[in-house]
């Protein structure tokens, strides 16, 4: 038979055991929902050098909140001496901000109290170039997330056609760009291609291709390890030339992926009129 004290042990022992399920249990529902993350929707950017680039970062959560209390960010960048931008207590707070970025960088109030901490970057330059890390917190919680910015100089082909000649002009390219003209087959043809590169180390292209029959398709391809460009002649006569250009850049680990695409129809071509690839942009698509 057991003693007083084995009884009064046991009971004890459930209890306890009772009292740490209750507890948990409390927690668990406590929780469940609200749970949350530091995400970006593009950890490997490529900005175009002198343009402006947004670097993302948000707070991901399972809750079904839309708004989020006592927001602090802070961005930051490998090996670099101060803060890159910081905000708190509903403030930017820039005493620490490395010279490097002041007035070249901005969050935006309105979207942090949704959760995005996003840092646009004004007037990229290639110092830019490097890992930075975005910290947010809010009163539910917060984390962390790193992005590898890279830079590069890029722009979109302009042709002018005259006396059977194609030519394509790009005058904004870093780092020194390959140039590829192909058929309507994909067989490579030859072209004549000459780069000038200004004080700055940007290529400047020229490229033509001869001759030209109109009635025939030609692609014309420009690109080097960050960036992708490519332009293609519709077959059909001169006056309903049509170019259509696709540029790639980026890595994205989004399920969607990063390529974007747009569809050009410029107006018809006589002579040596020019048609700006870039005149319309029609259209932005995204395939894995």
């Amino acid at each position: 038979m057991a003693s007083l004290g084995q009884i009064i042990f046991t009971s004890m022992i459930i209890l306890i055991i009772l009292f740490s399920t209750i507890i948990i249990l409390i927690l668990s529902l406590a929780f469940s929902g609200s749970f949350s993350e530091v995400q970006s929707s593009n950890r490997l950017p490529i900005a175009n050098l002198g343009n402006d680039e947004l670097l993302s970062c948000y707070l991901y959560t399972t809750s079904e909140q839309t708004t989020f209390r006592q927001v602090s960010v802070t961005w930051e960048k490998e090996a670099l001496s101060g803060v890159v931008y910081q905000y708190e207590n509903g403030a930017a707070d820039l005493k620490d901000q490395n010279s490097q970025y002041k007035g070249r960088t901005q969050l935006f109030p309105d979207a942090l109290v949704k959760g995005n901490a996003s840092l646009l970057l004004r007037g990229v330059r290639s110092s830019d170039e490097g890992e930075y890390t975005c910290q947010a917190s809010t009163s539910d919680g917060g984390g962390q997330v790193n992005i590898h910015l890279r830079t590069a100089a890029f722009s979109a082909p302009t042709f002018t056609f005259s006396n059977g000649i194609l030519a394509a002009e790009a005058n904004r390219w870093f780092p020194k760009p390959n140039v590829t003209w192909l058929d309507q087959v994909g067989k490579v043809l030859q072209g004549s291609t000459n780069f000038t590169q200004n004080s700055a180390g940007i290529f400047s292209v020229v490229s033509t291709l001869q001759p030209v029959n109109v009635s025939d398709t030609y692609t014309f391809r420009i690109e080097n390890d960050l960036v992708i460009s490519v332009s293609e002649k519709h077959k059909g006569p001169l006056h309903e030339v049509q170019f259509t250009h696709h540029a790639r850049w980026g890595q994205s680990e989004s399920p969607l992926g990063n390529r974007e695409s747009w569809k050009v129809l410029g107006p018809p071509l006589t002579g040596s009129e020019r048609l700006p690839i870039g005149l319309v942009l029609a259209e932005v698509s995204y395939v894995p």
